[in-house]
This record gives structure tokens, C-alpha cells and sequence, in this order.
């Protein structure tokens, strides 16, 4: 019996430390997080996206471009750029399909990341009645408000892909709805590139009409929200 006491404080003691260590871990996440993207972005002075696009050959072009797509999400490379310049270099039939796939992988790569490092420290940040109520419609539907939120234009791309990491969205639906959603946009930017060489063509007007529409369509949704915001 009276060797249960100082065991008992010994087992109180080292659960003491281990809690200190997951909170100083749990504060060392995003930070990491942080750091990991910042250094995606400073790697942009290295190296050009649309270069490395037009760069691969044989084999290892598929893997190339993909890796491409993978870091310029992290990097914050703006994704119709990178769509218009897939068509430009690699046309409409491999141009598109590769451009979804890699805009995808992209996202998995941020969802993972933010999930794994960020949610944990800032789902407490989520307390707020806006920001609950987003991650509890993110939870209970999935697959439907992750492709909201790629159609409706004016949710900036990348922005995104870290509010659904912090949410309770379950990562197959948000890959499935991903992959969706981002088709229409994805399609108009890559066809636009695709066609450039022919201004006056159909294909060209026709998609650069799209893009503008939908770059339009964000100007005002991003205008309205600042309003809402000002207001509120």
C-alpha cells in the first residue's frame, strides 16, 4: 500500500508531460503547415510551371505534369493559368484530362496536408456561428457542398481546399466531388489555351467567353461579400 502513492504520482506525473508534449506539438503543427506551403511558394523562384509543362517526354511527361499541378496548388500557382497553359502545350485531348487529375491531386495534397497539420490547432478557431455552421453543412453534406463549393464561382480555389481539411468532410467524397466540380472550369481554361493559336475560332471565343463570364461572375460575388461584410 504505501508504495501506491508515489506510483500513482509518478503515472499523474508522466501523463503531465505527455499532455505538455501534444500541446506544444499541436502548436508546432501550423506553424509547420505554414512553412511547408511558404516554401512551395518561394520554390516558384526556381523553377516555372509552364516550363516544366512543356517539358516532359516520353514517359516521364504524365508524372511531370502531375507533380507540376500537385505543387503549384500548394504554391498557389492561379489554376486557370495552369489550365490554359496545359492546353496550350498539351492540347484538348490530353490536356483536359490531365488537368483535372492533376487540379485533384492537388487538392488531396492540401486536404492531407491541412488535415494533419492544421486541424487539430485551429478547429477551435471554427467556434464562431458562420464558421460552424459551414463545417457542420462540410460534414453532414459532403459530396454536395464540396461541389458547390468548385461551381459556384468566387470561391477562390485553394482557400478552399484547407476549409474542407478543417472540417469533418470525409476525403472521398471530396475527391469525388473535386474532380466534378472543377470540370466545367477546368474545361473552358484548357480549351482556351488549346485554341489560342487560332483566335477566331469557335472554340476559342466560345471558351474565352467563358472564362471571362466566370472571372466576372467572382469580381461581383467577391464585391458583394465585402459589402456583406462592411455591413455586417
Amino acid at each position: 500500500m504505501s508504495d501506491a502513492g508515489p506510483a500513482a504520482a509518478q503515472d499523474v506525473q508522466r501523463d503531465d508531460q505527455k499532455t505538455e508534449r501534444d500541446r506544444r506539438t499541436g502548436r508546432l503543427r501550423p506553424v509547420l503547415l505554414v512553412l511547408v506551403l511558404a516554401a512551395a511558394a518561394a520554390s516558384l523562384l526556381l523553377w516555372s510551371p509552364v516550363d516544366a509543362l512543356g517539358g516532359g517526354h516520353g514517359p516521364w511527361r504524365l508524372p511531370i505534369a502531375l507533380a507540376v499541378y500537385t505543387l503549384g496548388t500548394l504554391a498557389f500557382v492561379p489554376k486557370p493559368a495552369l489550365n490554359a497553359a496545359a492546353g496550350l502545350l498539351l492540347g484538348t485531348a490530353v490536356g483536359l484530362p490531365l488537368a483535372v487529375a492533376g487540379t485533384t491531386l492537388g487538392a488531396a495534397a492540401a486536404f492531407w496536408l491541412g488535415r494533419t497539420l492544421g486541424r487539430d490547432a485551429l478547429r477551435p478557431l471554427l467556434r464562431a456561428r458562420a464558421a460552424a455552421a459551414v463545417d457542420r453543412r462540410l460534414t453532414e453534406q459532403g459530396f454536395r457542398s464540396v461541389l458547390l463549393l468548385r461551381l459556384v464561382p468566387g470561391v477562390p480555389f485553394q482557400p478552399a481546399n484547407y476549409a474542407c481539411a478543417l472540417s469533418g468532410v470525409r476525403p472521398a467524397p471530396y475527391l469525388a466531388a473535386t474532380a466534378l466540380g472543377v470540370l466545367p472550369g477546368t474545361a473552358a481554361s484548357v480549351v482556351a489555351g488549346a485554341s489560342a493559336s487560332s483566335p477566331t475560332s469557335p472554340a476559342f471565343l466560345l471558351s474565352t467567353g467563358a472564362v471571362v463570364l466566370m472571372t466576372a461572375v467572382s469580381g461581383v460575388s467577391l464585391l458583394r461579400a465585402r459589402r456583406a461584410a462592411a455591413a455586417g
